[in-house]
C-alpha cells in the first residue's frame, strides 16, 4: 500500500461511524492480478482524485457528502494468501452490515467482492441478488492455482446461492460459456455487443426485472470502454459509456434496495489522472444514488 496519509473521501466533512449512512472501505489488494498490475494502487488514486471533485452534484441537486459518509482506514491484505485476505474483508464488513449501513468498497482487484458478500450473507438472512457490471464473466472455478482469484468471483457467488445479473460482458472462456449454458444463466447475461447498439432502455427494464428487491452492485471498471477508461489491468474494446452506466445505476437504486457496492480494477496510469477522476466520480454518484 502507498505510504501517503489516507484522506477522507472527497475531503468532505465526515460523519461519525454511528451516524453515517454510507461507510467507505478502501481495500488496496492486487494479490491475484493476472495481466496488467496496479489494482492495489486504485483506492489511493480514487481518494486523491476525489479531492478535486465539486461536492455539489448537478444531477441530484445536492452535496452528496451531506447524506452522511464515513471513510475507514485502508484494509491491509493478509499476506498469507487470497482466502485469508477475503476472510479479513469479511470480518471488517460484518459489523458494517449488521448495523444496516450501506457500504462503498474501493478496490483493489475484483476478488474482494467475495469477502464482502460473505459478510452480507452472515449479517442478514434476507435474500439478495448481485448486479455485476463487467467486461468478463469471472466464472472460472480456479485460475492460476486458486479458487479465490479475480477471475473466479462470480463462480463463488453462484455457489453461495445468490442470483446474479451480468451486464457488459464481452470476454470469457469456452468453459465459462458452457457453465452459463449448463446452469440456465444465459437469460441473465446482457452482452455488450447487444445492448450498446440499442436506442432504448428495454434492456435496462429487463436487467431490473431479474433482480431481487435487495441488491448488491459490483462494478468492475473494465465494463467501460477503454477509450474513456484505459486504466485497468484487463481492458476490453467495446464497452459501455459513462452516461449509460450512470443511467443504469440510478435506475437500479431507484427501483431496488441497493445495500452496497464495490468499485474495482482501477490500475492507475502515471501522468494520466482522467481514469482516477472518473472512478471517483462514479463512486460519489453511487453514494448519492443510494
Amino acid at each position: 500500500m502507498p505510504q501517503e496519509t489516507q484522506i477522507p473521501f472527497a475531503q468532505a466533512p465526515q460523519s461519525p461511524f454511528p451516524t453515517a449512512k454510507t461507510v467507505i472501505l478502501p481495500i488496496p489488494y492486487g494479490g491475484t492480478t493476472s495481466y496488467g498490475g496496479g489494482a492495489e494502487k486504485g483506492p489511493q488514486a480514487i481518494l486523491e482524485a476525489s479531492c478535486y471533485m465539486e461536492l455539489f452534484d448537478e444531477e441530484l441537486k445536492k452535496e452528496i457528502w451531506r447524506t452522511g459518509l464515513h471513510t475507514l482506514p485502508f484494509l491491509e491484505p493478509d499476506l498469507t494468501g487470497p482466502k485469508e485476505t477475503l476472510a479479513k474483508i469479511t470480518k471488517t464488513c460484518l459489523p458494517i452490515f449488521k448495523q444496516q449501513k450501506r457500504i462503498a468498497v474501493l478496490g483493489g482487484e475484483h476478488s474482494i467482492t467475495t469477502g464482502v458478500l460473505w459478510a452480507l450473507q452472515q449479517a442478514d438472512p434476507r435474500p439478495f441478488s448481485v448486479l455485476q457490471l463487467d467486461a468478463h464473466a469471472d466464472l472460472r472455478n480456479t485460475y492460476q492455482g486458486t479458487g479465490f482469484s479475480h477471475a473466479c468471483v462470480m463462480r463463488r457467488i453462484h455457489e453461495m446461492g445468490h442470483p446474479f445479473v451480468q451486464v457488459g460482458l464481452r470476454s470469457l472462456s469456452e468453459k465459462e460459456w458452457s457453465f452459463i449454458e449448463d446452469n440456465g444463466l444465459m437469460d441473465n447475461v446482457f452482452w455488450a455487443r447487444k445492448i450498446i447498439p440499442e436506442q432504448n432502455d428495454v434492456w435496462m427494464d429487463q436487467v431490473i426485472a431479474r433482480l431481487n428487491e435487495r441488491v448488491y452492485i459490483t462494478i468492475d471498471l473494465d465494463v467501460l470502454d477503454p477509450g474513456i477508461f484505459p486504466a485497468t489491468g484487463t481492458p476490453e474494446p467495446g464497452g459501455l459509456d459513462y452516461y449509460t452506466l450512470l443511467k443504469l445505476l440510478r435506475r437500479v437504486t431507484q427501483e431496488r434496495d441497493v445495500v452496497g457496492f464495490d468499485l474495482v480494477e482501477l490500475a492507475p496510469i502515471a501522468g494520466q489522472p482522467a481514469s482516477d477522476f472518473l472512478a471517483a466520480r462514479i463512486a460519489y454518484k453511487m453514494m448519492g444514488y443510494m
